[in-house]
């Protein structure tokens, strides 16, 4: 139906040697929307990533992609056409060329190997589209990976580690690319690391934990929950740090950095409040810089939290 999320988890479960690899999952991603899957190493986010692919069947729950159930019995074959995936390691054969390699894959996916030149061109390699891939370096593999998940207009893409080996103008280029689709209604997940990028990239994020769900939302969903401090940093006039420190209201934590800089820890709660009475009170600020919660804070907030619950 044209309501369907593009991706439901009605909790899910995957065991492995009587381990939960994924313990009682659900999750539910709109079409168009972005997601950055967290969690350590072993937490089952490769797991959770091959459950939606359809490559393993859950032992429990059910899975539907694009509105299609995708169980034990029905194995939604039609919605699963749709799906793009680039490994975190993926292998190519060193003899062949981009242009080969593509064209290969595009065979499999039944999509015109004709179109491979412009996708080779979306990634930025379509000047080294006929160079062997063994002489690739690991960004440009990286990019031919890429490439061969946009093979087939995927409606959901799943992404593990996709900026790995890329330069910093190349990861803004991939982004780039990652925006475009979220605009056409594809739901983009990115299982990574890099929680920095992240935070900039994605509209959403999921914290697993040793199989669970411990935490999902938008950033700003994440922030209300954990309730964590603001930190305020002030710069003053040269040598009136500690006449604007004498003005810092009641219950705000203050430190001193130099005679013309300050940070102040406070409640999130409070920092509208805290930021008028600077205004009014303290004209020898020159400057405010707000630093809101981190989506790294986040994460170790929320593991640290599951861990103690």
């Amino acid at each position: 139906m044209p309501n369907d999320p593009a991706i439901l988890l009605e909790k899910v479960t995957k065991t492995f040697d009587q381990q939960n690899a994924v313990n009682d999952l659900s999750l539910e991603i709109g079409a168009g929307e972005s997601v950055a899957l967290l969690g350590h190493n072993g937490a089952g986010k490769t797991t959770l990533i091959k459950l939606i692919l359809g490559l393993m069947r859950p032992d429990k729950g059910n899975i539907r992609i694009l509105g299609e159930e995708s169980t034990s019995r029905h194995r939604g074959k039609n919605a699963h056409a749709f799906l793009g995936y680039l490994p975190e390691n993926i292998a190519f054969y060193n003899s062949m060329s981009g242009a080969e390699t593509l064209a290969f894959f595009a065979r499999l996916k039944r999509h015109p190997v004709s179109d491979c030149a412009r996708i080779l061109e979306r990634v930025g390699l379509a000047a080294a589209a006929h160079k062997r891939v063994g002489h690739y370096s690991k960004g440009m593999r990286q990019r031919l990976g890429l490439a061969q998940a946009l093979l087939g207009n995927p409606r959901i893409l799943m992404l593990d580690e996709p900026t790995t080996g890329l330069d910093p103008e190349l990861r803004n280029a991939f982004y780039d690319i990652v925006r475009e689709l979220e605009d056409s209604g594809v739901t983009v997940i990115l299982s990574s690391h890099a929680l920095t990028e992240l935070e900039a990239h994605t509209r959403k994020i999921a914290i697993m934990r040793k199989g669970q769900l411990i935490a999902s939302g938008t950033i700003d969903d994440l922030r209300r929950r954990a309730n964590l401090p603001v930190h305020i940093r002030l710069i003053t006039r040269p040598g009136m740090g500690a006449a604007c420190a004498e003005k810092i209201p009641d219950g705000i934590g203050c430190e001193r950095i130099n005679d013309h800089g300050l940070d102040l820890t406070l409640p999130s709660e409070r920092k509208i409040d805290v930021l008028r009475h600077l205004s009014a009170t303290v004209p020898e600020l020159d400057d405010v810089d707000i630093r809101l919660p981190s989506l790294g804070d986040l994460y170790m907030h929320f593991q640290k939290e599951s861990v103690v619950s």
